[in-house]
């Protein structure tokens, strides 16, 4: 029998998810504070305790639909998957607390592996790394789908990704990358590219670098205030890094990376449209994995791979660049709903991706305004 604990204090709760299995940033006290300023999102987050342990921890995100609402652990909870009990006992009291609220639905899409490598049918004839599905993630999909569960038609983060593993050492790392992007790699330092790391005074030039690669590749950009937020509070909590390279005394390309426990992510990258010949992405990807290896950090997420690994998926370009750093194919569980009243969930999931198109189609109108 586990025993739940609101946390309100910043230090306590980060401390605290950190030295549990399966932390993600997302988890992160500034990961809430974020959602709530910019999004409307409440969080309320819990430890959970056994004896003298502290066992698992989940942030709680709760957004109010008048007399109902939805809820969300992003990239959580934390906790040992492995101990099928700490388990049981932290999906009853998120359950017991989606009712409580009247809650549409509860969504979880924890940081657990369901699979390494390419499924089936992939459109990735070079890739060597077969289908191995992930014994403790498959228990937990059986859990979940035992209790009533379902998988979420809305999957919020990025359910497939690229690993790397730093434990190796930078010679292992860069041999084991595809030879043509061993040789991008280091195309930037013979053509002039140096890197240096980011101040907050650079993020104004971030920026602009994200919005250029958002019209050349054709995604939609948030204002400029969404962005700055999030980078500046993370880096002044210690919990985001950003790299620059330049050439020339211009900005060529950037990344800011996210890291917490034992994982840094490549959550945004930025390009400008000069000098691309230079190869600024491939020498700053490299710097990147340097720098987490530097600090500690055992895993590097290049965060974000296709969902189908055909090459008609959206993400297919990313996936062929970021597959030539020779890293595994992670697939995660990806995001599980629990809908407390079945029939309000229904009408939920039927009318949402309407009303979702609606505000899609006018945030695009203000942004080209």
């Amino acid at each position: 029998m586990l025993t739940a604990h609101l946390i309100t204090d910043r230090d306590q709760w980060n401390n605290t998810v950190r030295a549990l299995p399966y932390a993600h940033v997302l988890q992160t006290w500034e990961w809430g504070e974020f959602k709530r300023i910019t999004t409307g999102w409440t969080p309320t987050r819990y430890c959970f305790t056994r004896g003298d342990e502290t066992v698992a921890a989940a942030s709680i995100l709760t957004r109010r639909l008048g007399p109902v609402c939805v809820m969300y652990v992003p990239k959580g909870p934390a906790l040992k998957y492995e101990d099928a009990a700490v388990l049981r006992s932290v999906l009853d009291f998120l359950e017991k607390t989606a009712r409580r609220r009247l809650a549409i639905w509860l969504k979880i899409d924890p940081d657990v592996v369901a699979a390494f490598g390419l499924p089936p049918g992939s459109d990735d004839p070079d890739h060597d790394q077969p289908d191995t599905p992930y014994l403790p993630g498959q228990v937990v999909l059986h859990m979940l789908k035992d209790r009533g569960w379902r998988f979420s038609d809305d999957q919020v983060q990025f359910r497939n990704t690229i690993t790397l593993d730093l434990t190796r050492t930078e010679e292992d790392l860069l041999a084991a990358m595809s030879q043509n992007t061993r040789r991008k790699v280091r195309t930037g330092e013979k053509k002039g590219v140096t890197i240096r790391a980011a101040t907050l005074d650079d993020l104004p030039t971030l920026y602009s670098l994200y919005r250029t690669t958002g019209q050349r590749d054709d995604f939609l950009t948030r204002p400029a205030e969404y962005y700055e937020r999030a980078w500046r509070d993370f880096m002044q909590a210690g919990l985001a890094h950003a790299l620059i390279a330049e050439s020339d005394g211009q900005a060529l390309a950037a990344v800011i990376l996210f890291h917490f426990g034992r994982k840094c992510w490549y959550f945004y990258g930025a390009s400008s449209n000069e000098q691309r010949e230079k190869m600024p992405n491939h020498a700053l990807q490299w710097e990147a994995m340097r720098w987490a290896k530097a600090q500690g950090y055992t895993i590097y997420d290049l965060w974000g791979a296709p969902d189908a690994f055909v090459e008609s998926d959206p993400m297919w370009g990313v996936y062929e660049f970021k597959r030539g750093f020779r890293g595994a194919v992670t697939r995660y569980i990806g995001a599980w709903d629990y809908a407390p009243y079945p029939p309000m969930y229904r009408a939920y999931t039927r009318l949402w991706p309407r009303l979702l198109a609606l505000l899609r189609r006018r945030s695009q109108r203000k942004v080209s305004e």
